[in-house]
């Protein structure tokens, strides 16, 4: 397989005087895998996830992205689930109108007719339908997780990155997200952070566990840092 994000010797360090977040990180995402990581509460995993979407400059570093044809692009196709921490939820917004901002481009954009089915197909798929037209603010922690893996699968991105996907879903729907992204990794590249990796680790083609630095491991089903180094 050839690669399709590559990140080269990445520093991040918040403050001049603080310790590092994440020291010396070399990565190649190959294009069409599915990459699990995990690691302990701020070791880095959302800084990497970050600095993969370009949406902050690493201190030190250089992320790559790559086309089809191997050579070297600006941007991709992208998917993002960020956590809901990061989401304002004050935002006057309702969930259809999220769910359609993952498609549409620009303010003066209107919705085609296959913009719109496409988001009936999304609202289904997530189960979204009985709430589309609440504001953000209304949702429940499951609710507003649901909206935001929709609007991040409804373009059918190249790349998919998801950061604790499995947050505040209750069980049934966690077990229809196993579905969703089983069935988005045939032919989708997948970046998936998160803490309950039993199901999920099965799916993935590659582990890595980042605590600072980057480590592979072969098992994520009993995280053990010392033995996967």
């Amino acid at each position: 397989m050839t690669p399709i994000i590559e990140l080269r010797d990445i520093s991040v360090r918040y403050e001049p005087s603080a310790p590092p977040v994440l020291s010396h990180i070399d990565l190649s995402i190959e294009r069409g895998s599915f990459t699990a990581i995990t690691g302990p509460n701020g070791g880095g995993k959302t800084t990497l996830l970050r600095v993969m979407l370009k949406l902050i400059k690493p201190t030190a570093g250089r992320v790559i992205y790559y086309d089809v044809d191997s050579r070297e692009t600006k941007r991709l196709p992208i998917g993002y689930l960020p956590q809901k921490s990061m989401i304002d939820t004050g935002f006057p917004i309702s969930v259809r109108e999220v769910l359609l901002s993952g498609l549409l481009q620009g303010i003066c954009h209107r919705p085609s007719e296959s913009d719109l089915k496409r988001l009936d197909e999304v609202m289904e798929l997530t189960g979204c339908s009985s709430f589309a037209s609440r504001p953000i603010g209304a949702l429940s922690g499951g609710q507003l997780q649901r909206t935001l893996l929709g609007r991040a699968i409804i373009s059918r991105p190249e790349v998919l990155v998801l950061d604790e996907p499995l947050s505040y879903v209750d069980k049934r729907f966690e077990q229809q997200i196993y579905g969703i992204i089983e069935a988005i990794a045939r032919n989708t590249t997948i970046i998936l952070v998160s803490h309950e990796m039993s199901t999920i680790s099965d799916m993935a083609t590659s582990h890595l566990i980042v605590d600072h630095g980057l480590h592979t491991c072969h098992a994520l089903h009993h995280y053990v840092p010392s033995d996967c180094q």
